[in-house]
């Protein structure tokens, strides 16, 4: 459909004419992106047009306006008409008869409406009191009536921006970091709004608007292609879900995926990413050219006084050879020769992250545009700078940004490519691949006074998620990367050797601590053979802490570092020489003595709870305040009987209680007291509020036990009220049987949904099968689980192969059932 024939269906057929010939448009699979846009709004203007030269007959001094996103061209599918009926103040009765004729129609069709009617000394004030009716005004188009009047209009609000500019721009770029403060930075959320988030629309048009003012303009490269991208995907997204959304939802990415013509929803998020990258720099480099302007008209009139008007060069401090310090920025010096020196990008780099200051765009640019590739491997003082730069603390991201934005970093390290703007669909993790390895590196640098070889630790940091780049396993992948990148930068073999065992265990500690028994001595030979050193156990435990604290808040507690202090020190005494002994059987303390002896003699489950809120003192470094609570240590006593774990696994979960570590054992009685008891040691949270009593939790038990209670029952019920995010589906739950992980129990794994009742199900499907469970180790990352337990035959063996088969697979037909 040309635009002639839009335009002469809308003029032939009225409201409806313009509703078909829409919907036409809308459904064209031939055109969209900016062609649909601009198709769109020609269709929608010379609708609009029309039904005011019908209902404006005869009266003057007044004109239809678009404003806005519309008064840009910019209709998406379900975009509200943002209009102005603007009017020279004559009759009052007259322009409201017009507004109800040209509103009405448009609300008949169900199109949202933002609409003002106003005259031009209305809206010049309104302007100067809501600076988004001012940013509105800015894009004003004149649509139908008196040309005049809207050229007046126009012409007085970009008078009075660019007048006003030192004060209005302070106040845009304070509501830009509220907004951005509120919707979080776009390039990294996995449901990101389009229009509000960091980096997206909304930011778009306020560069829009700095650029009006003529007191500083944007960076151009890249910016209209990132603004259209976004654009697309809106469109995408409101014929995907037929509303006028932003929100780029999970359950819809696919679908939005399909209507752009990419492979998938992965594909989709980086392309937004990138698309909000740009934005989001350009934006910086933008207010900090704003706050500069602002500083040099503030100041010049005081130095022109001082200087008898003439005007003072610029300071120049110098940082690094080739690098000074101008106004706020680091600068290339006058003498510097990028195309000669092709370590230059990584000192000014390291200089300005060491001071605390961004990197000038014309540096960066100059840079991009004329240095050389470094040589192969690179020379000392290449590895040096880099080791600086990332160690240079929170300052590293805003420079490593300024770099990524023109294309250095993967330049310097190609296989960066594969994880830039790499979406990680996960909710524990809080940033995309790339950025969560610059953030691994910046927790690293706080760690750099415990490790013997810092470089090491820093270099480790950046690359320990390079293979989730490539598929399998991404340990697997990144150490055999790992092992090339290293290289090409200059460090030796044997470096590069403790680098990929670096990369390849990186995961190693935390999963062996939270997942295996530790007074196992096959769980800590284990460890001890894959690191292989003392020292390569010093870089992993202070690699592990970075790792964690970059991920998110779900992936580190005071509860894991007390876990992996305690492996790392087992671990380092086996490699200092000593030999972990067998596990014997500990003697009750009189405690557990006493809670069995009560239980014999009452026939009935006792128990006892004890806080823990202190972590060991070697659980590594702690965050300033309150201790966090490691949760209570609950211990049961119970009449050997069948059901005990599916019991209180159960009982726990009516009360919200994590179960965070878990033993079972039989215990021997002292001579004279008859009977047989199982102790269980366990260690638990609340999920949220407080402890229950212990006398409630001991009344549930008995219950359970003696089946009164229907604990399945309740659980259902409280899962039938989980909340879940509609459309999203969780992968099924696999249970493994982990070879060689102990030599007195057979370890079985499970990897599920996280949910109330889950332990719960699986102690009973573990009871069902005639198992007896020693210990177990939950472990809980967002909304996964996994969790190890430790199971025997009835003789207290370690079950034969096809057995614990067996077992595994029935588990986890269980819980897929």
């Amino acid at each position: 459909m040309t635009g002639t024939d839009v335009r002469n269906e809308t003029e032939d057929s009225g409201p409806s004419g313009y509703a078909a010939a829409r919907l036409r448009l809308l459904t064209e699979e031939a055109r969209s992106g900016p062609p649909r846009r601009a198709a769109l709004s020609t269709l929608t203007d010379d609708w609009l047009a029309g039904l005011f030269t019908a209902a404006a007959e005869g009266l003057r001094g007044v004109s239809l306006v678009a404003v806005g996103g519309y008064g840009r061209g910019e209709l998406s599918p379900r975009s509200d008409l943002d209009l102005l009926l603007l009017h020279d103040g004559g009759d009052p009765k007259a322009v409201a008869s017009l507004a109800d004729r040209l509103w009405y129609p448009v609300w008949d069709l169900g199109l949202a409406l933002d609409h003002s009617v106003r005259t031009p000394a209305e809206a010049r004030k309104t302007a100067g009191e809501d600076l988004k009716v001012n940013l509105g005004l800015l894009d004003a188009r004149h649509l139908a009536g008196d040309l005049t009047l809207t050229s007046a209009l126009r012409t007085t609000v970009l008078a009075d921006w660019r007048n006003q500019a030192p004060k209005r721009l302070p106040e845009l770029q304070e509501l830009c970091a509220e907004r951005a403060e509120r919707q979080g930075e776009l390039q990294y959320l996995l449901e990101p709004d389009l229009k509000e988030a960091r980096g997206g629309l909304r930011d778009a048009t306020a560069l829009r608007a700095v650029a009006a003012s003529w007191l500083a303009d944007a960076p151009r490269e890249g910016l209209d292609d990132a603004r259209r991208r976004l654009l697309d995907v809106r469109d995408a997204l409101h014929l995907a879900t037929g509303r006028a959304t932003d929100r780029l939802a999970l359950q819809e990415q696919d679908q939005v995926a399909a209507g752009l013509g990419l492979l998938d929803a992965d594909t989709l998020l980086r392309q937004v990413y990138e698309a909000a990258r740009v934005i989001a720099y350009a934006s910086d480099v933008t207010w900090r050219e704003v706050a500069r302007v602002l500083r040099s008209r503030a100041v010049r009139p005081r130095l022109r006084a001082m200087l008898g008007g003439g005007k003072p060069a610029p300071e120049r401090s110098p940082l690094a050879e080739g690098v000074v310090e101008q106004d706020g920025e680091v600068v290339l010096a006058r003498a510097a020769r990028p195309e000669r020196d092709p370590v230059l990008p990584l000192r000014a780099a390291a200089a300005a992250a060491q001071a605390g200051l961004p990197l000038s765009l014309h540096a960066v640019r100059r840079l991009a545009a004329t240095v050389r590739a470094l040589p192969t491997p690179w020379p000392a003082e290449a590895r040096e700078q880099l080791v600086t730069l990332l160690g240079s603390g929170r300052p590293t991201v805003e420079v490593w940004e300024a770099l990524e934005a023109e294309g250095l970093i993967t330049r310097l390290l190609p296989d960066w490519e594969r994880v830039r703007c790499r979406p990680q669909r996960n909710a524990v993790h809080i940033w995309t691949v790339d950025r969560h390895l610059i953030e691994t590196a910046v927790r690293a640098s706080e760690f750099t006074r415990r490790v013997s070889r810092p470089d090491l630790l820093l270099v480790s940091a950046l690359l320990h998620d390079i293979g989730k780049g490539w598929p399998g396993d991404h340990s697997v992948a990144g150490e055999i990367i790992v092992k090339d990148v290293a290289a090409r930068i200059g460090f030796d073999r044997a470096d590069v050797a403790v680098l990929s065992c670096l990369v390849r265990h990186h995961l190693l500690l935390v999963e062996t601590a939270t997942r295996r028994d530790l007074e196992d001595p096959a769980t800590v030979r284990a460890v001890a053979d894959a690191v292989g050193s003392q020292s390569t156990l010093e870089l992993l435990h202070a690699l592990t802490e970075a790792d964690a604290l970059a991920t998110g808040p779900a992936a580190w507690s005071s509860w894991r570092g007390s876990l992996v202090a305690d492996l790392v020190k087992r671990v380092g005494a086996v490699l200092a020489g000593d030999q972990p002994e067998e596990p014997d059987t500990a003697a009750p303390t009189a405690e557990q003595e006493r809670l069995a002896i009560e239980a014999v003699a009452t026939g009935s489950p006792v128990l006892a709870l004890r806080a823990q809120t202190e972590p060991p003192a070697d659980a590594g470094e702690q965050p300033p305040g309150d201790p966090e609570p490691l949760g209570v240590e609950l211990l049961i006593a119970v009449p050997d009987q069948e059901g005990v774990l599916p019991a209180v696994a159960g009982v726990l979960a009516v009360h919200r209680l994590t179960v965070r570590t878990a033993e079972l054992r039989s215990l021997d009685l002292p001579d004279g007291v008859e009977g047989s008891v199982v102790l269980l040691n366990w260690r638990v949270a609340a999920e949220y509020g407080s402890l229950p009593q212990a006398a409630r939790l001991r009344a549930d038990l008995v219950r359970a036990l003696d089946g009164s209670l229907d604990i399945a029952g309740r659980l259902a019920e409280r899962d039938a009220a989980y909340p879940r995010r509609r459309g999203v589906v969780a992968p099924p739950p696999r249970v493994t049987v982990a070879p060689a992980a102990s030599r007195h129990a057979t370890v079985i794994e499970v990897r599920a949904q996280d949910a109330p009742g889950l332990l719960f199900r699986i102690g009973a499907a573990l009871e069902d099968a005639g198992v007896r469970v020693r210990s177990m180790h939950v472990s809980t990352l967002g909304a996964n689980a996994v969790d190890a337990f430790y199971v025997t035959g009835a003789q207290g063996a370690p079950l034969p192969g096809d057995e614990a088969a067996a077992v595994s697979r029935k588990l986890e037909e269980t819980l897929r059932g």
